[in-house]
């Protein structure tokens, strides 16, 4: 009985007396209403969570905002505690909480206030190896937030959390200066056999050997087995998966060991006004990566990243004609990257199939690529109706729109690369609709590689301007079509076609000073170009060997 009252006391005095309402559906905030109507494709009825008016104050359990007090416990303590007595607010306030993982459950709402740091360990012994999700057998290192199978789950407010990422991320010797490569040495840690790259701990450098070793272990590896390579495996800063009613809202995400946020097969799921920050020599260290999630708002978001800055992936196998796909049904609105390997960016895991996805209104400053469209023949799917508009684009240091199904290790001339065969995953880019984009400053304006027997096809391009020093290059393509595009290039030619057919292009654009518009090689042809206002078509074109004299036709 003693013990009863105690218990209830206990949870009166977790319950603070302020204010704390659930969150705002989408289609409450006006702006973010009006991208929901003018999407091209019907979005379903994107919820967000819902929470009891009630709150649980994290100090009532024992944390202490020293910045040296691990809090742990007090965390699991008051997630416990919140979700038992119905869901609510777990109040973070302001100060330094030094913690291990913060594994959630549903209907919880964890609260940053303004001036909380949750800073997690460099402790990494802190960190279990456990399995990758409620299914699966795979172990992995615990991520510092992390939750399985749940509902109704939010982290908001205007706090941080930091991953205590430079304990875990490899430094690649190029992407340093001098002096700092010198203060990496200095920090401890080791370096490869090379001297080009530094680990923050030999277990960190040896555990993709040593996982070599558990490969073929009889009985299967246990976790304990997995131990020795907890610092190589790198764990996502904040997952979530097989969840539903997911927000993220107001709060930075910074410094992970990998990726900052990558939920999987997650439904209703929404980021607003999000900061996400890697350093952008962080070794993998992409901003928000979506995989295999359906129904997904990210508005309003600030990302700058040490790899990709949006991401969508997808697994699973190729999905068929009954219209089952891993992803689908993503509103992107009003978000800026900064230092990315690519603004937004599908793949490379596309074999799930994705479709459906609105990206409007963004803007990208200094990545490498702006729009990055990648897979390869392994980790390819079908991924269709995807439309990009209004998009800004500044001082992009490589392509501004990059289509590539030859991605990283996977190159031209490879068996799976050259083979006729289309099988469960080879990548399919089609029916992509790219309009209004600025971009000022790029190397190559748009470069488009699909595979011989999987041609990327069916491409739109309207109301695109791009300064760039190359134009745009296409190879194995089929289906492209270009209105009221202006590509400025400092070279020639403008468009360089290699074995692609059924191309228009509407109201083209010869630059002052250029003199090539067209030069088509391999087996190109169905080439028309309309309304080109060229002076002297004939000599803007330029035909490869072999090429059919009629290969490119002025309407």
């Amino acid at each position: 009985m003693k013990k009863s009252i105690a218990t209830l006391c206990t949870l009166l005095v977790c319950l603070i007396t302020s204010a704390q309402t659930s969150p705002l559906a989408n289609t409450a905030i006006p702006e973010l209403a009006a991208y929901i109507a003018r999407s091209p494709f019907q979005l379903p009825n994107i919820s967000t969570p819902q929470f009891p008016d009630r709150s649980f104050k994290l100090s009532a359990y024992g944390a202490v905002s020293d910045g040296k007090t691990l809090n742990t416990a007090a965390f699991e303590k008051a997630i416990s505690a919140c979700s038992a007595a119905g869901g609510g607010h777990i109040i973070v306030p302001a100060g330094t909480w030094l913690t291990g993982p913060i594994r959630f459950q549903s209907n919880v709402d964890l609260h940053l206030e303004k001036g909380a740091l949750v800073q997690f360990t460099k402790d990494h012994t802190q960190y279990p190896m456990i399995k990758a999700s409620g299914k699966s057998t795979t172990i992995v290192t615990a991520s510092p937030v992390y939750g399985y199978d749940l509902k109704n789950i939010a982290i908001t407010g205007d706090g941080i959390m930091d991953g205590a990422g430079e304990s875990w991320r490899p430094v690649k010797k190029l992407k340093t200066t001098a002096a700092q490569w010198s203060a990496l040495l200095a920090s401890g840690g080791v370096t490869s056999p090379k001297g080009d790259l530094w680990w923050p701990s030999r277990e960190a450098m040896d555990g993709e050997d040593y996982l070599k070793t558990l490969k073929n272990k009889q009985p299967a590896a246990t976790a304990g087995d997995y131990l020795p390579a907890r610092d190589f495996l790198r764990p996502y800063m904040v997952t979530f998966v097989n969840c539903d009613n997911v927000l993220l809202e107001g709060v930075t995400l910074r410094n992970s060991p990998k990726f900052v946020f990558c939920p999987n097969s997650c439904t209703n799921l929404t980021l607003r006004y999000v900061n996400v920050f890697n350093e952008w020599w962080a070794q993998n260290g992409d901003g928000i990566d979506i995989s295999a999630c359906k129904s997904v708002v990210i508005y309003k978001c600030t990302v700058s990243a040490g790899d990709d800055g949006i991401c969508m992936k997808s697994s699973g196998g190729r999905k068929d004609a009954t219209g089952a796909f891993n992803l689908e049904n993503i509103l992107i609105a009003g978000c800026t990257v900064l230092r990315a390997h690519g603004g937004f960016v599908i793949g490379s895991n596309t074999d799930g199939g994705m479709r459906n996805i609105f990206v409007t209104d963004c803007h990208f400053t200094g990545t490498d690529i702006g729009l990055r469209f990648k897979s390869n023949a392994g980790r390819g799917g079908l991924v269709k109706d995807i439309f990009v508009d209004n998009i800004v684009m500044r001082d992009i240091q490589h392509e501004a729109i990059s289509f590539d199904t030859y991605y990283e290790d996977v190159p031209a001339g490879t068996a799976k690369t050259t083979s006729s065969a289309i099988d469960g995953k080879t990548p399919e880019f089609t029916a992509f609709h790219i309009s209004n984009v600025d971009c000022q400053g790029a190397k190559t304006a748009i470069a488009i590689t699909g595979l011989p027997q999987a041609p990327v096809h069916d491409i739109w391009f309207e109301n695109i301007i791009i300064t760039a020093d190359k134009g745009m290059q296409a190879t194995d393509a089929a289906g492209l079509h270009f209105s009221k595009t202006k590509i400025m290039s400092a070279k020639d030619p403008v468009y360089t076609f290699n074995n692609v057919t059924g191309t228009t292009i509407s109201e083209g654009f010869l630059p002052p000073g250029n003199r090539l518009f067209v030069k088509a090689e391999g087996k190109s042809g169905n080439i028309k170009i309309k309304s080109s206002g060229l002076s002297h078509p004939a000599a803007a074109v330029s035909l490869g060997e072999g090429v059919d004299k009629n290969a490119v036709i002025f309407e």
